[in-house]
């Protein structure tokens, strides 16, 4: 099979799981999201560990590297958090939609951080992506759920910054399974105080599903992983956000949701603009190109 398309499915795959993480985060209940983040990263910190020890690889990292190692775990911390809180209070594909503005907002950060330019596409698909968040979002005091609508939002922005971190990380020639092992941990690090001195009891139903959430995540991990390492990322990118898809076929039958309007015109305007990106980066739209190139 061709590389590109092995590259496909395993994107596709990773959005399954993805989509199905957060649907086992909402099947869970009614528990803190901090409590729901500390088992899904328990399962991941595992799995990374794993890979680390089947493959050879030493947990010690460059100690220029653990600044940057320290943000991208907060910031993705951070991301989790809210994403799980949007989940738990919005319909399931509303949730997964904000949480998929973070390469937007990488876009941001890598040109303020990294200095990396943006073009006139890029910038064209900022704008019209956060106008798209903003119908999902629907800034208004009558929205009740305004308030997990913007933390959903900051939990894209939050990834996006994590995501900053790993392409920089990369390039300083950080390994995958140390950047995930190291994150993971982290992230438990931080969140095990919480569950020390506000822990919530669970039934043996909650602490599966939230096993099967972390076993979900995982399972994503290791299929974006494999599909970046079958085909560049410019080529496959907007596969992943059949996530959305995924998500709200997920949200109908398990939980009867049906997203309104607004957020379906939100939807169509975030993933057009991942599909004009996406057709930039792969040669296709010779007109925002030309002059670059002459």
């Amino acid at each position: 099979m061709n590389q590109k398309y092995k590259g496909i499915i395993y994107i596709l795959c990773a959005a399954f799981c993805f989509a199905l993480m957060n649907a086992f985060v909402r099947l869970s209940g009614d528990l803190p999201s901090v409590q729901k983040s500390f088992f899904r990263n328990v399962v991941a910190a595992i799995f990374a560990f794993i890979i680390l020890k089947k493959n050879g690889m030493k947990i010690s990292h460059n100690k220029e590297n653990l600044g940057l190692l320290i943000a991208r775990s907060t910031f993705g911390t951070i991301g989790i958090l809210c994403n799980f809180y949007a989940v738990d209070h919005l319909v399931l594909s509303d949730a997964s939609m904000l949480n998929k503005m973070s390469p937007f907002f990488a876009i941001i950060f890598s040109y303020l951080f990294l200095k990396e330019r943006i073009n006139l596409v890029q910038g064209i698909g900022v704008i019209v992506a956060f106008i798209g968040s903003l119908f999902i979002i629907k800034p208004t005091f009558s929205n009740m759920a305004l308030v997990p609508s913007v933390i959903g939002l900051i939990g894209g922005i939050g990834a996006g910054a994590a995501y900053t971190a790993v392409r920089k990380l990369g390039q300083r020639g950080e390994k995958g399974p140390c950047i995930v092992f190291f994150f993971s941990s982290f992230s438990c690090l931080v969140t095990l105080p919480y569950l020390i001195f506000d822990y919530h009891p669970m039934s043996i139903n909650q602490f599966i599903t939230l096993l099967l959430a972390g076993f979900a995540a995982a399972g994503g991990q290791f299929a974006i992983t494999a599909a970046y390492c079958c085909a560049p990322a410019k080529e496959i990118s907007v596969y992943d956000y059949s996530q959305v898809i995924f998500a709200a076929i997920f949200g109908f039958f398990l939980f009867g949701q049906v997203p309104d309007g607004l957020s379906i015109l939100g939807y169509i305007l975030i993933c057009g603009m991942a599909v004009l990106m996406f057709l930039y980066n792969t040669g296709k739209l010779k007109m925002f190109r030309g002059n670059r190139e002459k």
